[in-house]
């Protein structure tokens, strides 16, 4: 993939983080397998907003699936292995094939569970209420 033109500017140093995160995001964009949908959880008046992430994963179970934060990605792999026992298949439309999804975390979202029901896995991200800090700055005397 090329750079991004707008990244390429003499003018805008020390963003290159931010170029490698768009490539990682368009790659990851790029497959489709497995699906999943990113909604919205509305707070009850005490708790901030969480996302919630559900990837549609039927046919894996809870020890086929690994979720990691890594440099600041969450990294959903799944992992299955054929069944051993002989089977003539007519027609075969259920994939059991491995996959890596991949979502760029902001700074300060956290990973506050996953859950795996009815061939969905759902993992919530919060971002905490920051700590309020007052911190009072001495002024000193100039002559």
């Amino acid at each position: 993939m090329s750079r991004f033109p707008g990244f390429s500017s003499p003018f805008l140093l020390g963003f290159d983080e931010i170029e490698r995160v768009l490539d990682r995001v368009s790659k990851a964009a790029s497959d489709g397998y497995p699906p999943y949908n990113i909604e919205r959880i509305s707070g009850d008046g005490v708790a901030r907003d969480v996302l919630r992430i559900t990837l549609a994963v039927a046919g894996f179970t809870r020890d086929q699936l690994d979720v990691t934060i890594e440099d600041s990605q969450l990294v959903i792999r799944g992992r299955q292995v054929e069944d051993e026992r002989p089977r003539q298949f007519l027609h075969r439309g259920i994939a059991a094939r491995q996959f890596q999804r991949v979502f760029v975390l902001a700074e300060g979202i956290e990973v506050a569970g996953a859950e795996l029901k009815d061939g969905l896995l759902a993992i919530d991200l919060a971002r905490p209420e920051p700590e309020r800090i007052v911190r009072r700055i001495d002024i000193a005397a100039g002559d």
